[in-house]
């Protein structure tokens, strides 16, 4: 019963997946790729009396493709699944496979969907262009800032700096990934508090502002946290999709809440960063897209995160494609009515690195900077100025140090983090 079939031609109706793949010692490619299809379909180690003919027929996943360079293709029969259950797919196609001992190193590098399956989600519910709505910014890339130290704050300063941002004119002011609610800055009393500073900024510079506020937390908790925010008006949510699981971002879509969902991407290094094992961001992201998530982050190619130029902005591609006919590759995702994704770059940014990550990823990206700008010397609301500044020299092709010999914000930025 091999599961090798290099005269398949995949359908439509098919997800595929290509798989790199290295092997035990003293086996084969060929060998390898059979087991993979074998364990991640319907098969064991083992020869079944309970696999009937005609079911393994049906549902087996067939290797339709073996390079010598150990990229693998697979593709698996749509009743396999249960359309509407992501965490049961992943479980077939990225399951036990990962532990096999006939497999050193398994990395899935991409997957596709087929149609239905996409249509049995609901996809990001704002998007790009919903967030440039709600925002009223339409033309250029969204700037932001992490309140930094990312925990410690008490509530009352967590909220002034925040203040302090929006003023400097960021338009987005986030939690980091581990601040929830501890006895120093209670969520609760976070969120009121920096509600009330965003309705003064909002006033006071004429601009919309936006808070993401972190409800990551055992799902009934992030359920209550969720009804908080909407009942008291906030337009986002924070939620580290890695850590909070595939689970929980589905169900959590799904439950009718009117805020976009900013996903953090907490963790997803444990998965994707050795490039012989784990699975790729670009595929994570894919299925976040599918999941319905409004914002994700995706590194920024420079800076203090991990991940090239090239897979950095082929992310960025993958969540924000609007192609609805594939383009001759097997593996294009043709994403029908899902909407674009907003793309984050966070990590080790200050304003020096707009012009960079401007060119690499285009305007439909928040560009967000902690350190740099609450690192600033002269405070942030002085940081945030110079990240307002640089984006101004960037968008209209200014050096940002000829910028800078009249604006003093950036002048002192590039001072202290250029020449670090």
């Amino acid at each position: 019963m091999s599961y090798i079939d290099l005269d398949y031609e995949p359908r439509d109706s098919d997800l595929l997946v290509k798989f790199y793949v290295e092997f035990e010692k003293g086996k084969d490619l060929r060998y390898a790729a059979d087991k993979i299809a074998e364990e991640s379909s319907i098969g064991t180690w083992t020869t079944l009396k309970t696999l009937l003919p005609e079911v393994w027929e049906k549902l087996r996943a067939r290797v339709y493709s073996i390079k010598p360079s150990g990229l693998v293709d697979i593709a698996y029969p749509i009743k396999l699944f249960e359309i509407e259950n992501m965490p049961a797919i992943l479980a077939s196609v990225a399951g036990n496979i990962f532990g096999m001992k006939s497999i050193e190193n398994l990395r899935i590098l991409d997957i596709r969907f087929p149609k239905d399956i996409l249509r049995a989600y609901p996809g990001p519910k704002y998007g790009v262009e919903g967030v440039r709505e709600m925002t009223h910014v339409k033309e250029r890339p969204f700037l932001g800032t992490i309140i930094k130290p990312k925990i410690g704050l008490p509530t009352k300063m967590h909220a002034e700096v925040a203040y302090q941002a929006w003023c400097g004119g960021l338009d987005i002011v986030k939690d980091d990934e581990n601040l929830s609610s501890q006895d120093f800055n209670p969520f609760e009393e976070r969120l009121c508090q920096t509600l009330e500073m965003k309705d003064r900024a909002q006033e006071e510079t004429g601009e919309k502002k936006i808070y993401l506020v972190n409800i990551t937390a055992p799902y009934r908790e992030m359920l209550r946290r969720a009804e908080l925010v909407q009942d008291m008006g906030n337009e986002f949510v924070m939620i580290d999709v890695v850590i909070a699981g595939f689970s929980a971002v589905q169900s959590f879509r799904e439950e009718g809440f009117k805020m976009a969902i900013h996903a953090h991407r907490a963790m997803h290094a444990a998965i994707t960063r050795n490039p012989r094992h784990g699975i790729n961001m670009r595929t994570l992201a894919k299925i976040y897209r599918i999941l319905g998530v409004d914002n994700l982050h995706i590194g920024t190619a420079v800076g203090k995160m991990e991940g090239s130029r090239e897979e950095v902005a082929g992310i960025r591609e993958e969540i924000q494609a609007r192609s609805v006919e594939a383009r001759g590759d097997r593996f294009t995702q043709i994403w029908y009515d899902i909407k674009p994704v907003l793309a984050v770059a966070s990590g080790g940014l200050h304003p020096g690195h707009i012009p960079a990550v401007l060119d690499i990823l285009g305007k439909d990206i928040v560009i967000q900077a902690g350190g740099g700008v609450h690192g600033h010397p002269d405070g942030t609301y002085s940081g945030a100025m110079a990240m307002r500044q640089a984006l101004e020299a960037a968008m209209n092709n200014i050096p940002l140090e000829e910028y800078a010999k009249e604006h003093r914000e950036l002048a002192r930025a590039l001072e202290k983090f250029e020449k670090r």
